[in-house]
């Protein structure tokens, strides 16, 4: 999967709405484990500003592919499959911060629920809100409460699948001149279904001890 990411954090066209989970837990690498493991520890045991500022923005400098390349294939409710899930959103994030924001906000003004509140965007939401706000969670798994900050991820995928719904139907009632895009959008809110649900679920067996 690194392969098809273009540094530093720029998608392949449908890069993300193709994403899948990862593979079953028995065919995990060890390496993916071993490294999330050793790096979750050793940064929370000492969270200097420098380090996590180089970790935050680590794909900014080196790409998405070389975090692709320790983490991608892991199983979804693992710390490996969590980490690379935050990087992912973050580099979703980084490349269409327009776009992100604006699903986010139809996704806001359409939540009947607390999403909106739990992710903690900055509102009025824009593009510099959204990548604040992915810096942010991803700063609050190596320094803050590792569960609070997939909650807050998981929430903000929400939203921007809900506001991505809503695009997609309006792109289908208006959209003449790119039939597709409404397909794509679909797709866009589908997988961001799938990544607040992964993220979700990896809060919870934080909380219980039981994501390894």
């Amino acid at each position: 999967m690194g392969a098809d990411f273009h540094r530093p954090t720029r998608f392949r066209p449908g890069a993300f709405d193709a994403f899948q989970g990862g593979d079953d837990p028995a065919q995990l690498s060890r390496t993916a484990h071993d490294t999330a493991a050793a790096l979750l520890a050793r940064v929370r045991a000492n969270p200097d500003p420098e380090i996590l500022a180089r970790l935050v923005a680590y794909t900014d400098e080196h790409g998405i592919d070389a975090i692709a390349e320790l983490w991608s294939h892991a199983s979804p409710k693992s710390l490996p499959g969590a980490l690379w899930r935050i990087y992912l959103l973050r580099a979703l994030i980084a490349q269409d911060p327009e776009g992100v924001a604006l699903a986010y906000r139809r996704g806001a003004d359409a939540s009947t629920t607390i999403d909106p509140v739990v992710a903690g965007a900055v509102t009025p939401t824009g593009p510099d809100e959204v990548r604040e706000l992915a810096d942010r969670i991803l700063h609050g798994l190596f320094a803050g409460d590792f569960a609070v900050a997939l909650e807050r991820a998981a929430a903000f995928c929400r939203v921007a699948a809900t506001g991505t719904a809503e695009l997609a139907d309006d792109a289908d009632a208006t959209d003449r001149i790119h039939p597709d895009r409404p397909a794509e959008l679909t797709r866009r809110a589908l997988r961001l279904t799938e990544l607040a649900d992964d993220l979700r679920a990896c809060a919870r067996l934080w909380r219980h001890d039981s994501l390894d």
